[in-house]
């Protein structure tokens, strides 16, 4: 069944946490925090950082591209540096317009949705800064800017799955802009494509992993861990070992109990929902802050290896 329960109030393990963990996955993570902040850490350890105290704005989207340039989004625009930090293209959203999400294509290509009115979707190539690609997108208030649209992303068939955060529901949007499905959601936030074709969700209350045909074959709610508890789901993330790595961001505005800095940030469910790891990382030097997005590096994969109908 998908059905959701809420979880209410900040408590905290009193157990041995299961897992390794910093050193259970090598990962890149980034928060919506005051301070902007990136980290790659690999066995272990924090092998790089970004922070931009001085910005303005939530990290909200992130990638590391195999020539290790990041790619992020920060609400006010998006952004690729070095991994010398050397700002190598930045894209400023114009006001009353926001960006939460940005998807490298290739090395001289980003698609990102600029929240707005109107609410854009576009490609640009970063070198000539011209935009090749340039959708207008529907949104449920087209004056309310914040809340209209988190994470998209591309599918291994070229279309591009777009989280509608204030519509309620997830839509696979054709190149040409066409809709080609869509599954209702309560603010759906993350959306990732599965390689088996199906679309694992995450919005306020719940993950669940949907068929193309409509059917939840596999779910998860807060309920499902008593032990540990979730301030805010976003995202989701399906490993190659068939393990779901499920966030839990710690709103740093909203000061409530369950939003206190210490909790959980991450776990790790197998299929039956055991969890194998859970991640809690908030003490020098390894304080990692806010949970939002996850790259994980101890997988194969190339991030800017896909493509937007003839768009590579």
């Amino acid at each position: 069944m998908c059905i959701a329960h809420a979880a209410a109030g900040q408590t905290l393990p009193s157990f041995p946490l299961p897992g390794k963990g910093l050193a259970q996955h090598d990962f890149l993570y980034a928060g919506e925090g005051h301070d902007r902040k990136i980290f790659i850490v690999r066995q272990g350890k924090i092998v790089w950082s970004y922070e931009d105290p001085a910005g303005r704005g939530e990290i909200s989207d992130a990638v590391m591209l195999s020539n290790g340039n990041v790619l992020f989004t920060h609400q006010f625009g998006v952004t690729e540096i070095t991994p010398e930090k050397t700002v190598v293209w930045n894209y400023d959203a114009p006001p009353s317009h926001e960006i939460h999400t940005a998807i490298p294509i290739g090395k001289e290509r980003v698609l990102y949705i600029q929240n707005g009115d109107p609410a854009l979707l576009r490609v640009v190539n970063i070198r000539t800064n011209a935009t090749e690609k340039e959708i207008t997108l529907t949104a449920k208030r087209p004056s309310s800017t914040h809340g209209q649209f988190r994470h998209a992303r591309l599918t291994d068939k070229g279309t591009l799955l777009v989280a509608h955060m204030d519509l309620n529901k997830v839509v696979e949007y054709d190149s040409d802009g066409n809709e080609l499905w869509s599954f209702p959601g309560t603010n759906p936030w993350g959306v990732t494509p599965l390689p088996n074709g199906n679309v694992l969700i995450t919005d306020r209350l719940q993950v669940r992993e949907i068929t193309r045909h409509g059917d939840c074959v596999w779910s998860f709610v807060p309920s499902d861990v008593p032990d540990y508890t979730f301030a805010s789901l976003q995202q989701a993330w399906r490993l190659p070992n068939g393990n779901t790595v499920i966030n839990s961001w710690i709103n740093e505005w909203t000061k409530t109990e369950e939003n206190s800095p210490g909790g959980i940030q991450a776990i790790e469910v197998n299929p039956e929902k055991k969890v194998v790891w859970a991640l809690r990382s908030w003490t020098p030097p390894t304080n990692l802050g806010p949970s939002t997005t996850f790259q994980f590096l101890d997988q194969p994969s190339i991030a800017e290896d896909v493509h937007f109908g003839p768009i590579r």
